[in-house]
């Protein structure tokens, strides 16, 4: 259903900064079409609020400003009242798209697939933690201990905080697929339905604010993060894409082929399987994301694909004709939608235009047994070495946006080792990772 601005008394427009974080401002309807300025040295920020002069920051050059226009396909009913709706923003500098914001990433890499005649849909698994209050000032974990793997209802959610999230999911029109608990207490899946992959990043983006601040609402939080807690599961952000020609049809998909998947779906999966390590930096971007992605978590630390196989790094889902789809496995919560999805398309679309070949498919257990040698970097420092070294990567997702990327990672790796002197992914998450992103993922 399309909105429209006079609907509301006023709209929360906002677009995702380069660390996925929703910024933006309340403008009163009548003039909410006009759009608003804001700074371009946001895009120079940590989460900290340090600055660096990262390209595109403008902090040397006068704190200049970007330009924010609400996009009329995005407007929804809010989830603070029936009078505030809210919109996602288009971000440009000068009358032209600014190449660093994450949407624009997006949309550059969505138009490349449309330059080979093909649409991108995209389907997104996400995965939280809900917290309580610790009495202290801080969170603890949620206390269901009768969760369950796959559970619903109140032993899993005995204060209704799922039901409430669902609730407004309605109201606003996301697409919700499914809701459940997941594999250890006060752990949860909350996934969306697929679709063009614009529709789908704008819809995540916004659905993660919107859960969080229900949680917060009833007391409560959610987080994303990567790995909050040493002795359970990392939190992950699942990326199933599927491939449609002019005329509607899967071109993952083969049947006369033995196992269902063209030749164009084995070069994609070899995009990934290629560029796994440049790619992590971009879908692992914080320094907590490196204490999930280790061997043996079922988080993608590997550079290797099979069929039906959650130890791996890229997946095939079973489903075949037009569910044929190829899931990247990498990411994780904190990961920035938009940016993290551009990645994605970017490695399976490098694959395709270069026909690389694709490996061996996984057949061993991906714990003690696995086909590759080749995994993710050690810790984000590392992750951001493999992204700037690889030049065919960072030139089509864009090197500009690359570049700002990596600056403003480099300082916030920096932050980590003044604090901590040292990283080690099979340690507990430091206090630096806590204090640094708990808050904002």
């Amino acid at each position: 259903m399309q909105h429209k601005t006079d609907e509301f008394d006023r709209v929360r427009v906002m677009f995702p900064d380069h660390l996925g974080l929703a910024r933006g401002k309340y403008l009163p309807s009548h003039l909410a079409a006009k759009g608003t300025g804001h700074c371009a040295t946001i895009w120079g920020l940590g989460y900290d609020r340090s600055m660096v002069p990262a390209p595109g920051s403008y902090l040397l050059e006068g704190l200049i400003d970007v330009h924010a226009t609400m996009d009329p396909a995005t407007l929804r009913p809010g989830w603070e009242n029936d009078t505030t709706g809210v919109a996602i923003a288009d971000v440009s500098m000068h009358g032209e798209a600014y190449p660093y914001a994450a949407r624009n990433v997006l949309k550059k890499a969505i138009a490349a697939w449309a330059e080979l005649g093909y649409t991108v849909q995209v389907g997104i698994e996400l995965e939280a933690y809900l917290m309580a209050p610790d009495g202290e000032g801080g969170w603890k974990r949620y206390e269901n201990p009768r969760a369950l793997v796959y559970g619903t209802g109140p032993g899993n959610d005995p204060t209704g905080i799922l039901d409430a999230i669902m609730t407004k999911a309605q109201v606003g029109g996301f697409k919700v697929e499914s809701i459940n608990a997941e594999f250890d207490e006060s752990q949860y899946e909350l996934t969306l339905e697929y679709g063009k992959a614009l529709d789908v990043a704008d819809d995540v983006f916004l659905f993660r604010l919107m859960a969080r601040e229900v949680a917060l609402a009833h007391g409560f939080d959610l987080t994303f993060l990567g790995k909050p807690f040493a002795d359970l599961s990392g939190t992950g952000v699942h990326f199933n894409v599927s491939i449609l020609d002019a005329d509607g049809n899967n071109v993952l998909a083969e049947e006369s082929a033995d196992d269902g998947l063209s030749a164009m779906a084995r070069h994609a999966i070899a995009g990934l399987t290629t560029h796994h390590q440049a790619l992590a930096a971009i879908a692992a971007p914080t320094v907590n994301a490196y204490r999930r992605l280790q061997p043996a978590q079922l988080s993608g630390y590997w550079a290797n694909w099979g069929y039906d196989h959650r130890c791996v790094g890229v997946r095939v889902p079973p489903a075949r004709g037009v569910g044929t789809r190829i899931e990247s496995r990498i990411a994780d919560g904190a990961v920035n939608i938009h940016s993290g999805m551009a990645a994605v398309l970017t490695a399976l679309r490098l694959g395709v235009e270069n026909t690389l070949e694709c490996p061996p498919a996984e057949t061993g257990d991906g714990f003690d047994e696995v086909n590759t040698d080749v995994c993710v970097g050690p810790d984000l420092n590392a992750a951001l070495d493999h992204l700037e070294a690889d030049a065919a990567f960072a030139a089509a997702i864009g090197q500009d946006f690359v570049d700002n990327f990596v600056a403003v990672k480099r300082a916030e790796w920096n932050r980590f080792i003044e604090a901590e002197g040292s990283f080690d992914g099979a340690e507990p998450p430091s206090a630096w990772e806590l204090n640094e992103y708990l808050m904002y993922h």
